[in-house]
């Protein structure tokens, strides 16, 4: 950590659950800094002498921020409905099918296995020493096919040691819920993980360039960040311009790049609302989080009311922004507390790209673009077997580090339908979305919410008809994205049997 980084918040809490499990929660390193203009500089990985010259050398610190609770040893979740989850735990619990349904992701299509011919580079830093294996639980859980995972160590395989590198063990988990989640909707498609050596800004930035030079996907997912606020230098940081320097050579070579908004609201820690990044770079879609609502756990059950428990097909009935501070939209009671809140805010590097002049209002870049379900109260599940004894087993996973390899996971699945790779995804979805007619075809609109955080912070935005800064454009209606890009695909929304 160099003389100029002055650490203003970190936390890492693990706390026993009245309900017999573990709830892991991480912060976001935040480094005292003040914000400038991004000048682009020419790549250089790794340091340079003339640093102190031409901009700010100091290390970028990157964070993740899984939010996982252990299902409680006498519960095999895995087998029940998202109401029996919420009747004996507290939390809907999610399998690949209710994602599938609810937001019509294709199990196969043109004949063949959803991501078929497809490959999806995901970025993380230390890896996990059991995602090969946990994987195929995970895929055994759920009847999916086995995965053709890739590990990659561009700069050598670290050593798993959390007792040596703080928040390796929630990295650790990041990787596991990046790798599963990629998996569950895009099944057939190739998963490249390509792990760096540690969390700085050096380090990711050799393995995301790594992925783009070798070009292992034409989608890669980042699910970490670091708040703007926290980046000394601000646009003037070299190593912040080098990870943009990335950013562009991959869409100039066709990849679409995804990253997670944040899950602590519009100020992520700070008195101010401002943007994560690498997800508020202009060549990056910014994906937020929303409270996802199938049938047998209604919208009304957010004010408190119980669920059913009843069986359900997964269908679609709302969503709202995710923010477990509001109390007016906390799933189910809202009773084992606050875990978190989307992000998105507006920029304090990048001024307004080109395909969102129309609908920020504003002279600065903002996040969300789009969402995907993050509440831990909406959980996916995750298997973790890296953690020892009892402590292995499924966890209800949340954060918008589920939305940016969901999202990936889709665009596989568009890029197979297409025939082609779709290449920088924000032009084109604000360019479906300023259709009315296409706009409801294609995405959810999110219109409830808030992602103030916690709730008496005045930093933060409302959900609202259209664009927001919550949930962006919204969440996903798959069919209606690919009648669009590809209107001469043929897909089935019903799982195959294994083979």
């Amino acid at each position: 950590m160099g003389s100029s980084e002055v650490p203003t918040l970190m936390r890492g809490i693990i706390m026993s659950t009245s309900r017999g499990g573990w709830r892991h929660r991480y912060r976001h390193l935040g480094i005292a800094a003040a914000a400038g203009v991004l000048v682009v500089s020419p790549l250089i990985l790794g340091s340079s002498s003339s640093a102190a010259t031409s901009g700010n050398s100091s290390t970028i610190v990157y964070a993740v921020h899984p939010i996982a609770v252990q299902a409680t040893s006498s519960t095999s979740v895995a087998g029940l409905t998202p109401g029996q989850c919420i009747a004996q735990v507290g939390l809907a619990c999610y399998d690949p099918q209710i994602f599938h349904t609810a937001y019509q992701i294709p199990w196969t299509i043109n004949g063949s296995l959803a991501g078929t011919g497809e490959q999806i580079a995901i970025i993380d830093a230390y890896g996990s020493p059991t995602v090969a294996s946990d994987l195929a639980t995970f895929d055994a859980a759920f009847n999916l096919p086995p995965a053709t995972l890739h590990v990659y160590y561009p700069s050598g395989q670290p050593t798993y040691n959390p007792l040596q590198h703080a928040g390796e063990t929630g990295w650790a988990e990041e990787t596991s819920l990046d790798v599963q989640t990629a998996h569950a909707l895009a099944p057939g498609a190739t998963i490249n993980l390509i792990v760096a050596a540690s969390p700085n800004g050096n380090d990711l930035n050799v393995a995301e360039n790594y992925a783009v030079t070798n070009h292992l996907g034409n989608v890669m997912s980042m699910s970490f960040g670091a708040p703007e606020a926290a980046i000394a230098g601000g646009g003037n940081n070299l190593q912040l311009q080098q990870a943009d320097a990335i950013f562009q050579q991959a869409t100039a070579q066709g990849m679409s790049v995804f990253a997670s908004s944040g899950d602590s609201g519009a100020s992520n820690g700070y008195a101010t609302a401002n943007a994560l990044f690498p997800a508020s770079d202009p060549h990056v879609t910014a994906t937020g989080g929303t409270d996802l609502f199938v049938k047998a756990d209604s919208a009304s059950s957010a004010k408190g009311k119980s669920s059913s428990g009843s069986s359900t097909n997964g269908t679609y009935v709302s969503e709202y922004a995710w923010n477990d501070a509001n109390s007016s939209t906390c799933p189910f009671g809202c009773t084992d507390g606050v875990f978190g809140a989307t992000g998105g805010a507006p920029s304090s590097v990048f001024t307004t790209p080109s395909y969102q002049s129309s609908v920020n209002g504003m002279s600065m870049r903002t996040t969300s673009d789009v969402s995907f379900n993050a509440s831990v109260y909406t959980a996916t599940l995750i298997y973790l077997g890296f953690l020892g004894g009892a402590n292995n087993g499924f966890y209800f996973f949340g954060g918008t580090s589920e939305a940016s390899p969901s999202w990936a996971a889709i665009t596989a699945d568009l890029d197979q339908a297409a025939g082609t790779s779709l290449g920088a995804m924000n032009p084109t979805l604000y360019s479906l979305a300023s259709k009315p007619k296409v706009y409801a075809a294609d995405f959810h609109d999110v219109s409830v919410g808030t992602n103030n955080f916690p709730s008496t912070d005045s930093a933060g935005y409302s959900a609202g008809t259209g664009y927001d800064l919550p949930t962006g454009l919204g969440t996903p209606i798959v069919t209606g994205l690919m009648h669009s890009l590809a209107p001469s695909a043929s897909y089935s929304l019903t799982q195959p049997p294994l083979s």
